[in-house]
């Protein structure tokens, strides 16, 4: 019931750093948790990132901690993803997805069963 559009995908050495935005549609954005996932080629789709409406209790995977910040303004309705430090195995289609019903306190919101809406996806290359 929400719609995603994902942008600042794009080519990128390794080390560098790009930042990726989520605009959502809705007057209720304020009240979804958001988060990132990828996907590599051949691999299934994995957690990268989640935030809780109010901006709280962000949390990222291990393999990207240190190296990404999520965030949001739900003013503007998006959400970003801003990646540093980049590696080769980053290189993946990285997807926005919104849970806008059914909010819980007992999700960790870290499974792509527990999101309802997801963007169209967009490119993240990573060259050694």
């Amino acid at each position: 019931q929400v719609q995603l559009v994902e942008s600042g995908g794009g080519l990128v050495q390794a080390g560098g750093s790009l930042r990726l935005s989520c605009a959502a549609s809705g007057r209720t954005f304020g009240n979804y948790p958001m988060g990132w996932f990828r996907q590599a080629p051949g691999k299934e789709r994995e957690f990268v990132a989640t935030i809780r409406p109010s901006g709280g209790r962000p949390y990222l995977a291990n393999s990207v901690e240190g190296r990404f910040t999520i965030s949001r303004d739900n003013a503007k309705n998006t959400v970003s993803l801003q990646m540093s430090s980049l590696k080769p195995e980053d290189t993946a289609v990285y997807y926005c997805a919104a849970r806008s019903i059914a909010y819980s306190l007992n999700y960790y919101y870290r499974e792509v069963k527990e999101y309802d809406s997801w963007g169209q996806g967009t490119q993240v290359t990573v060259s050694s």
